[in-house]
């Protein structure tokens, strides 16, 4: 069974002004999530800015959102890194948090070789019992993995259950699933190619748009599943504007503007990440207004 289908998001970390994580705000992006039919909450990916917080906020966080969400919906949390064994202390940590599932990113900046990368990803899962998800994102981690070490995963370790696929390369994405023979539970890793992978048989979307369009989100998937492939297609084409107002500058700088365009406290940004150039932040209150979520 898979951790969840549908739309989940990728949610932000707010934070206070002089820089503390506002676990105030976080409550209420939360329940604003739930309230609006997301599928399940990622917390401390890359749009949680995971790789800016220390390892106490890290699982402080991972501990507050799923004391907040208590069982509602999935709890998947990003406890992925370049170092074996920050990544177990991190995933048995979550695992203790009571988390639904892990989010496991390829190694950056170190890399490693295809076996690497199976090993790293084999000793992670092997220290938990909850299900874990790869995260495939060559463009941000400088390593990609090949659609047979993903399957190859997915088939040798009992706990490995999907990936977040944000290659963006359908291709790569028909070679997963065309190896997988029913083993990969797969998710998209961006948000215009929703529809395209719920086609290649996608479970659904780990999703930045959610953060300010949950329920939209949600939508194209269900109505995907719902047979009604038209109207699914139909939203997802309707919300690209959008899509690629959240991506004009690195995620997550425009989604963390986008929530406080809305009044709903994402806060500032952790450095090296900086504002929203001003030519950027009126493309996206646009893209916004157009969509109807401003």
């Amino acid at each position: 069974m898979s951790i969840f289908t549908g739309a989940g998001v990728a949610i932000v970390t707010p934070m206070k002004a002089n820089g503390e994580v506002n676990y105030e705000a976080f409550a209420k992006l939360i329940e604003f999530q739930i309230a609006n039919k997301t599928d399940a909450i990622i917390v401390c990916g890359t749009t949680g800015e995971a790789s800016t917080l220390t390892h106490e906020e890290h699982l402080d966080c991972i501990r507050f959102c799923v004391k907040q969400v208590n069982k509602r919906i999935p709890v998947i949390a990003g406890t992925g890194s370049n170092c074996t064994n920050t990544a177990i202390y991190l995933s048995q940590e979550a695992e203790k948090a009571g988390v639904d599932g892990l989010l496991l990113v390829t190694p950056y900046y170190n890399k490693a070789t295809q076996n690497g990368l199976y090993e790293h990803f084999k000793m992670i899962a092997d220290s938990v019992k909850v299900p874990a998800i790869l995260y495939n994102i060559p463009g941000r981690t400088g390593c990609g993995m090949t659609p047979e070490t993903i399957v190859r995963l997915c088939k040798e370790v009992e706990n490995i259950v999907g990936v977040k696929e944000a290659s963006g390369n359908i291709s790569q994405v028909a070679k997963i699933m065309a190896l997988a023979d029913g083993c990969v539970d797969l998710y998209s890793g961006n948000d215009d190619q929703i529809v395209p992978i719920l086609s290649l048989g996608g479970k659904g979307v780990i999703s930045v748009l959610s953060n300010i369009a949950p329920e939209q989100t949600h939508n194209i998937c269900q109505l995907y599943f719902d047979g009604n492939v038209t109207e699914s297609c139909k939203e997802q084409l309707r919300a690209l504007n959008l899509i690629d107002a959240l991506f004009c500058e690195v995620n997550p700088i425009p989604v963390k503007k986008a929530l406080n365009l809305n009044g709903m406290e994402g806060g500032p940004l952790r450095r090296p990440l900086t504002e929203m150039e001003e030519a950027n932040a009126a493309r996206l209150e646009k893209a916004m207004k157009d969509y109807g979520v401003l």
